[in-house]
């Protein structure tokens, strides 16, 4: 995450719309469009207002908080507190919400899965995981990645483009994998916070190459045999963070609110689209 060019020990998204430096609010002067630094409202290249004349904004038109990574940490929180439940509870817990499309815990048992109708299972299965070596690097990757984009998009569009990603994962596991195949963990999510990450960084002109070759290892370990990893999740939650990062960081300032949302909206029917396709398959 860049740093405020005079107060390096703040994070920020957002820049002069003149010469493109990193500012913090502290330093936004608010201008006709965007916001100016100091420096470039004192040279007269533009007309500048006083700083506190309105609200700040992120690349992307969210609101910039004061902390700016609040809902990384609330995500975080949710995912270890669920994860100690499933350590207390045991595996009744993790098999009432995992994603599975339609199977038999028991011999006796009732059928459950998603095709029965409980399609609460590709929500629910984005909070869930297998063990402490998985929790452990999901919630890195999510801090790790999730922050800074977080603050580069504002609260509301960070966790749209999370849920949606997450969702998309869910969807295309539930389309292409065994429908006898438990699923559960946040990488679906987590993969598309990659995907928008790199749209950002190269909307930003930032070396992609460092996100390039972590990606690229972590697509390596999804698809290498033994590991047992859901990789539809991987791939229909990069999809969809690209393509929602996409929308989120290059809307039209005059459309933006419109443009964002709306990919959001496309993204969530692809969603709902394949979900009933697999569940007329299967029933």
């Amino acid at each position: 995450m860049p740093v405020c060019y005079r107060h390096p020990d703040r994070e920020t998204g957002v820049r002069c719309t003149r010469c493109e430096r990193p500012i913090c609010p502290e330093c936004m002067v608010s201008a006709s469009v965007g916001f100016q630094c100091p420096e470039c409202v004192r040279g007269g290249s533009g007309t500048g207002h006083a700083p506190t004349a309105s609200q700040p904004r992120t690349l992307a038109g969210g609101t910039v908080m004061a902390d700016p990574r609040l809902l990384t940490k609330v995500l975080i929180g949710i995912n270890l507190a669920v994860f100690l439940v499933q350590l207390s509870v045991g595996d009744s817990f993790t098999n009432h919400f995992e994603l599975i499309g339609r199977a038999q815990y028991s011999l006796f048992g009732p059928v459950e899965g998603i095709a029965e109708g409980q399609y609460y299972r590709l929500l629910t299965a984005m909070f869930l995981h297998g063990g402490y070596t998985h929790i452990l690097f999901n919630m890195l990757s999510l801090w790790w990645i999730g922050g800074p984009l977080e603050a580069a998009l504002g609260r509301a569009r960070y966790l749209a483009l999370y849920f949606v990603s997450g969702l998309a994962g869910s969807a295309l596991t539930y389309l292409l994998a065994e429908p006898n195949m438990p699923s559960l963990g946040a990488s679906g999510a987590i993969f598309g916070l990659f995907g928008a990450t790199g749209v950002l960084m190269r909307r930003l002109n930032y070396d992609l190459r460092p996100l390039v070759a972590l990606l690229a290892i972590n697509l390596i370990i999804t698809f290498t045999p033994g590991f047992n990893i859901a990789w539809q999740a991987h791939i229909g939650g990069l999809v969809a963070g690209v393509a929602v990062g996409y929308a989120m960081v290059h809307a039209p300032r005059e459309r933006r609110t419109l443009v964002q949302y709306g990919a959001c909206a496309v993204v969530l029917a692809v969603v709902v689209v394949l979900t009933l396709v697999r569940t007329a398959q299967l029933t």
